[in-house]
């Protein structure tokens, strides 16, 4: 994608640098910023499901730190499809996904849970990942949650700030 931007100062036009990844990042700080700002909203109060939906992924998150694995898979619909980030394509299958957490389920100190949003069968979560002995200190960002029949479906998570070791 290409932008052009005109100079305030001379008036010259020359191509901005501006990326889909820079794009993205910027929608997912406007969710942040949403999911931060729920005093501010005039939403309405969240149906049985939703509130049902957003417990479901709120235990699924404060399981990471049990490191408790089958607890954890227990939460995922045999047909999950789950994205590590926006740069990733989603690995798909319960078996696949479970050899993914058991992969870095070890190096997970805790998943604290910001802020929750529910919408229907989505639920979004704002959250800080911590880790140790790995290449990451801590991950801050969106993860956006699809559930069905009480299980996740589909688990994408969006990066805000990536902390490295």
């Amino acid at each position: 994608m290409r932008f052009w931007t005109k100079s305030e100062v001379n008036g010259t036009i020359s191509e901005a640098s501006v990326t889909r990844r820079k794009i993205l990042a910027t929608a997912v700080t406007g969710i942040a910023a949403t999911l931060a700002l729920p005093a501010l909203a005039n939403a309405a109060e969240w149906s049985s499901n939703e509130s049902a939906n957003a417990q479901i992924v709120n235990e699924f998150c404060n399981a990471w730190t049990s490191h408790d694995f089958d607890k954890l898979i227990s939460f995922l619909a045999a047909n999950i499809a789950y994205r590590v980030d926006e740069t990733h394509e989603p690995i798909k299958g319960r078996e696949a996904v479970s050899a993914a957490i058991k992969g870095f389920l070890s190096g997970v100190k805790e998943f604290k849970v910001l802020h929750t949003l529910a919408m229907g069968p989505m639920v979004f979560t704002e959250r800080i990942d911590s880790f140790v002995g790995g290449p990451f200190k801590s991950w801050h960002g969106v993860g956006v949650f699809f559930l069905k029949e009480g299980k996740i479906v589909e688990w994408s998570d969006y990066t805000i700030v990536m902390n490295r070791v």
